[in-house]
C-alpha cells in the first residue's frame, strides 16, 4: 500500500511537549489516513486507537512515557482528526479493516495495542478477527461487544444513557451541534471528575477538527451505524460464539455518564483472558484524567 509524505494540513498539527513527533498520510484503498508516529524506530510497536470526539493528541499526556521504550503508532481514525472524512465506511467493522491496513502498510506484524471510546470497539474487533496481530490488549472506558444474557438485560436498563447518540446521529441535527465548538468543549467537559482534565488549549484542538463540515457529518455516522446496526447486532449475539484469545485488562472511569458500569460487569465470559478494574476518580477520558494509572497499568499489563 503506498505511502504518502505528510503535507501541511489546513490545521496545524499540535506539539505533544518536546516529543518528537512524526506525522505521515498513508493510503488504504481509497483512504488516506493520518498517523503520528513517535519513540525509537526499531523499538516494540504499541498501536494507540482514539475515540470521539477526539483524535490522536488524545494520547498527549502518556505518549511522552510510553515513546521512552515502545515506537507508538498512534493514527487519527477515518472522519476524524486529520484522516480523510468519505460520505461512508463507518461501521467500526470498516474502521478495524483501516486499523489492518495501517499495519500493513507500516510493515508492523504485531502489536500491543490501547484504546478508547470507538478505538476501544475497534480493538475489540481486531482482537475477535485477527488476534495474531495483537500481543495484549489494554482497552479504555469501552465495554466488549459480545454481552452476555445479564448483561444485553442492564443495556436494556441502561439505554436511556444513549439519548446523545440518537441526537448525534439526527441527520442535519447532530451535524449542527458537533460543528459547534463551544458545544463539544462542553461535551469534553461534561465527563470528568477533574476539572482540570482539559485546558482550554486541548479543547480548541479537539473542537477546531469537529468543526469542519466533513468531520461533523462523519461524527454523526458514526453514531448513525452504531444505533441501526451495531448495536442491534451485538445485542443478537453476533459475537457472542467468538472466543477471546488476546489477553486484556479494562480500565473503566465509574464517573463515565455515557457507559453504565453495568455493560462492564456483565461482559465477561468464562474462559476469557480479560480482567476488569474500575477507577473511582475517573470519567469517560481517563487517559486525560488518569494519565499516570494509565501509563503504569501499560507498564504492568503490556510491558512497556
Amino acid at each position: 500500500m503506498p505511502e504518502q509524505p505528510a503535507v501541511a494540513p489546513q490545521r496545524p498539527f499540535p506539539q505533544v511537549g518536546d516529543l518528537e513527533v512524526e506525522h505521515r498520510f498513508i493510503t488504504v484503498g481509497d483512504l488516506r489516513l493520518h498517523v503520528a508516529l513517535c519513540g525509537p524506530p526499531a523499538a516494540e510497536p504499541l498501536l494507540l486507537l482514539h475515540g470521539w470526539p477526539q483524535h490522536w493528541f488524545m494520547w498527549r499526556k502518556v505518549l511522552p512515557e510510553l515513546a521512552r521504550g515502545r515506537r507508538c503508532i498512534v493514527p487519527d481514525l477515518r472522519g476524524l482528526g486529520w484522516s480523510d472524512a468519505p460520505s461512508l465506511g463507518y461501521r467500526k467493522e470498516q474502521l478495524a479493516d483501516d486499523v489492518l491496513g495501517i499495519l500493513d502498510a507500516l510493515e508492523v506484524e504485531r502489536t500491543d495495542l490501547i484504546a478508547h471510546d470507538w478505538g476501544g470497539w475497534v480493538g475489540f474487533l481486531l482482537a475477535l478477527r485477527a488476534p495474531e496481530r495483537l500481543g495484549r490488549y489494554l482497552a479504555l472506558n469501552i465495554p466488549p461487544p459480545w454481552p452476555t444474557q445479564r448483561g444485553r438485560l442492564r443495556a436494556l436498563g441502561a439505554a436511556w444513557r444513549l439519548w446523545y447518540q440518537v441526537v448525534i446521529a439526527t441527520p442535519g441535527l447532530g451535524i449542527a451541534l458537533v460543528g459547534r465548538q463551544r458545544v463539544m468543549a462542553r461535551v469534553l467537559r461534561a465527563d470528568n471528575v477533574h476539572a482540570t482534565t482539559f485546558s482550554d488549549e486541548d479543547l480548541a484542538v479537539f473542537t477546531a477538527a469537529l468543526a469542519d463540515s466533513q468531520r461533523a457529518a462523519a461524527s454523526s455516522r458514526y453514531y448513525r451505524e452504531f444505533l441501526m446496526h451495531e448495536l442491534p447486532g451485538a445485542l443478537a449475539g453476533r459475537y457472542a460464539g467468538v472466543p477471546l484469545t488476546v489477553p486484556t485488562h479494562i480500565l473503566f472511569g465509574t464517573g463515565d455518564r455515557a457507559i453504565a458500569r453495568s455493560l462492564i460487569d456483565g461482559a465477561q465470559r468464562p474462559g476469557d483472558p480479560l480482567t476488569v478494574e474500575f477507577v473511582a476518580d475517573s470519567g469517560h477520558f481517563v487517559a486525560e484524567e488518569r494519565p499516570d494509572l494509565v501509563i503504569q497499568r501499560a507498564r504492568d499489563f503490556l510491558g512497556v
